[in-house]
């Protein structure tokens, strides 16, 4: 009897690259490769990775160096570099790490398992294609059970913003079929899952046929009312009337919107191609809250684009203001090769773009705690999730508005939902007793 080979796999990035790792986990366990959570027992050493952001590219050089210690111990041993980093990198991955066997873009994991087996006959293998028709929607993604799920909906991103890559790293817009969708669904729910997160780019673009992504939120919201159903990444461009009223129509979507803005500056937006601006950006909030009462909502904010100014900078601190996140992903400019923000230079200086957006995050902390002490001594639903991680006397879960909330153990277990009072609260957490569960 042959003895299975294992694979250890390492996922860097954002959700879409932890969805990428269990559809290469699936094919990879239909080849009878079985996963391992230890590196010392694998015959085959992944790392998933991230291009957006160069610290992500920095950390995963370290991680290579690790495997390439591992190489030293077991010559034996596959290694390869999968994702948007070995698309964007893949010449420079093959010529300065030596002990790198394989350089997998996002569109061919299909063809893993050959490649791993040409690997171990000692041949090198470099497959980045993009697709514009591979969505994997056909491959079931190899899940451990729990309690929240990711399911990518679409692949690629037509926006091209200036300061991304993904266009180039995942390529161009497609998308699932809706059947393909809920069936997936329907299976998390029948295994006890008890929230799911549809992934895209941008998911407000998906289309199959007639149904836009408003018809597949809705069909998978009605395939069980108890199970959360949340999404990311919206573009504010593309976020219809309809996709707002169908968040508003069923209770089991749940009322938090991550509605990237990237800065408050119109100049800036138009520089960066984002395709709207300020007016059209708050004139959707407004109809946003208004149609979704008690709705939280997420940002994403960019400091130190190519030839801000302080007046820009000024603009996206009133923006917090005016719009008053529960929360915001703030990020440094980095810039990225052959984007066209790359060719704009990278002219403002590296203290001036951590001092503003220290500001930035400053500001948001204080709007963020004055949000959450606005819920002390009121009563929240909560998912638990896990045990805390600072205590193992609390559980930790969060609202359907996306507020983690940590309170004591009250002989409720993990995936129930429970009712809190809130008892105070920081501009990240959430505190306070379970009062009743379901």
């Amino acid at each position: 009897m042959t003895q299975k080979r294992h694979i250890y796999l390492e996922t860097y990035g954002c959700q879409m690259n932890v969805a990428d790792s269990e559809v290469v986990l699936r094919v990879m366990h239909d080849a009878g490769y079985d996963r391992t959570d230890e590196m010392v027992k694998a015959d085959v050493i992944f790392v998933n990775t991230c291009a957006v952001r160069e610290n992500a590219e920095e950390r995963i050089y370290g991680r290579l160096g690790a495997f390439r210690n591992r190489k030293k111990t077991k010559p034996g041993v596959v290694v390869g570099v999968l994702g948007c980093m070995a698309e964007r990198l893949r010449k420079d991955l093959m010529e300065s790490e030596s002990h790198v066997d394989l350089v997998v873009g996002p569109d061919e994991y299909r063809r893993l398992p050959q490649l791993v087996e040409n690997a171990f006959a000692g041949e090198k293998g470099i497959a980045v294609r993009l697709s514009r028709v591979e969505n994997y929607d056909d491959i079931v993604p190899l899940r451990t059970d729990g309690i929240s799920a990711w399911v990518s909906v679409m692949r690629g991103c037509d926006k091209f913003c200036t300061f991304c890559v993904v266009p180039f790293t995942r390529g161009r817009e497609r998308s699932r079929t809706l059947t393909g969708v809920v069936k997936e669904v329907s299976e998390l729910s029948f295994r006890g899952f008890k929230e799911v997160t549809l992934l895209g780019q941008n998911v407000n673009s998906y289309r199959d046929g007639d149904n836009d992504f408003a018809n597949l939120l809705a069909s998978v919201a009605r395939i069980d009312s108890f199970m959360r159903v949340r999404f990311t990444t919206s573009h504010p461009q593309d976020m219809s009337d309809k996709l707002v009223h169908t968040i508003a129509e069923y209770p089991n979507i749940c009322n938090y919107i991550h509605l990237p803005v990237q800065s408050g500056s119109d100049r800036i937006l138009q520089l960066m191609n984002r395709t709207y601006d300020l007016g059209h950006y708050l004139k959707l909030v407004e109809r946003i809250k208004r149609a979704i009462p008690g709705v939280s909502l997420s940002t994403d904010i960019i400091s130190g684009f190519p030839t801000e100014t302080e007046d820009d900078h000024r603009m996206t601190l009133d923006l917090l203001r005016r719009v008053e996140y529960d929360g915001a992903f703030t990020f440094k400019y980095s810039p990225r090769e052959n984007t066209k923000a790359w060719h704009m230079g990278d002219d403002i200086p590296d203290e001036v773009k951590a001092e503003r957006l220290n500001e930035i995050i400053d500001l948001q902390r204080e709007i963020s705690l004055r949000k959450n002490r606005e819920l002390v001594g009121k009563t929240v639903e909560v998912l638990i999730e896990d045990e805390s991680k600072k205590s193992p006397k609390d559980f930790c879960g969060r609202t359907d508005t996306n507020k983690m909330v940590v309170f004591s153990k009250n002989g409720s277990c993990v995936g129930q939902y429970v009712h809190v009072n809130i008892e105070k609260a920081n501009s990240a957490t959430l505190f306070g007793n379970e009062i009743s569960h379901n």
